[in-house]
């Protein structure tokens, strides 16, 4: 039985596209509560985003959408809006996700490529003004997912004051680290379940509604020690490398050494992990959204092989690899 608030999609719709009943066809939802349908013509589809206005602001959506145009990039653009209802029609870039093409391996090297040639980009180009900035609040609010959520709540492990301490002492370390980066624009969820593969400027770039102005290894982590595959050390580091020769050459490392941009780039990852370990118990418990506790282990194994190498990260290491992935399995 269709809702009201389907109906009034329908409604909104059939001038905007000259269709007396639109035919929506739901697409997978994302971890969101905004809900995606495509709309399909004679010689045309498009996207219908329902984002409720109680729970979703579709203004930085748009607002996102158009720097990232402006400066070169393809993100949907914005065919029709109804603010008042949170309505988008919006282009359509198909079907093909990064993450379901990366199992070809073929493409693998070629996607990457387009993947990171777009990043720089972004980072050069993409207009910061008046973004909300990832400062040190901002930063421990998502470390503090991983404890709040994934070790209190779903997993009900008991943290001594000493162990909180060590924990937040790690936090800290690894904020001022990321806060000690050149800061520029910052996607927040560059990775293969929100890139699409596209024949023409690839990629299609979604999801980019929460940007902010922040670190620059943050989107770099997202896409190359993704939540949802995982690649080997050293093709990893390849491109890494690749990465680090193009932002050099634009300008946004200028100055800074490899080395000094290797420990950016892994510490910057353990708070990533940490953040994106407490978000997936969060969907589970708050919105019973189960499909990503399995991406968890993965996630942790990230923080546990990077705390080997940095003593300062020694605790964090420990309570991830003897008690957290345990209990996780």
């Amino acid at each position: 039985m269709k809702s009201k608030r389907f109906n009034a999609l329908q409604d909104w719709l059939q001038p905007h596209l000259g269709i007396e009943v639109p035919q929506l066809v739901a697409i997978t939802n994302d971890a969101s509560f905004r809900r995606y349908f495509r709309v399909t013509m004679a010689d045309s589809a498009y996207i219908v985003m329902d984002a409720p206005p109680d729970k979703e602001n579709c203004r930085p959506f748009i607002d996102i959408a158009q720097r990232l145009q402006a400066s070169g990039l393809n993100a949907p653009r914005i065919v029709a809006s109804d603010l008042e209802q949170g309505f988008l029609l919006l282009t359509d870039f198909g079907s093909q996700l990064y993450l379901a093409a990366l199992n070809d391996e073929k493409q693998v090297e070629s996607l990457y490529g387009d993947a990171l040639a777009a990043l720089v980009i972004m980072q050069a180009h993409t207009d910061t003004d008046g973004l909300p900035l990832y400062d040190h609040a901002l930063l421990h609010r998502e470390m503090d997912l991983f404890t709040n959520w994934l070790v209190d709540k779903h997993l009900n492990l008991s943290l001594s004051s000493a162990d909180q301490n060590s924990l937040e002492q790690c936090f800290e370390l690894l904020s001022s680290e990321a806060l000690s980066q050149p800061q520029v624009f910052v996607h927040r969820d560059y990775h293969s379940r929100n890139l699409m593969v596209i024949p023409q400027h690839n990629p299609g770039i979604l999801d980019f509604q929460d940007a902010v102005k922040g670190p620059v290894t943050y989107d770099l982590v997202s896409l190359l020690r993704d939540c949802y595959i995982a690649w080997p050390h050293k093709r990893v580091n390849g491109w890494i490398k690749h990465y680090y020769k193009q932002a050099q050459q634009a300008g946004i490392l200028e100055g800074v050494d490899e080395t000094e941009f290797l420990r950016w780039f892994d510490w910057m990852g353990i708070q990533r992990h940490l953040k994106a370990s407490g978000i997936f118990a969060r969907l589970y418990h708050r919105d019973g959204k189960a499909g990503y506790l399995k991406d968890i282990p993965r996630t942790l194994h990230y923080i546990v092989e990077l705390g080997r190498h940095y003593p300062e990260m020694a605790f964090l290491q420990a309570l991830v690899s003897e008690r957290v992935l345990p209990a996780c399995q």
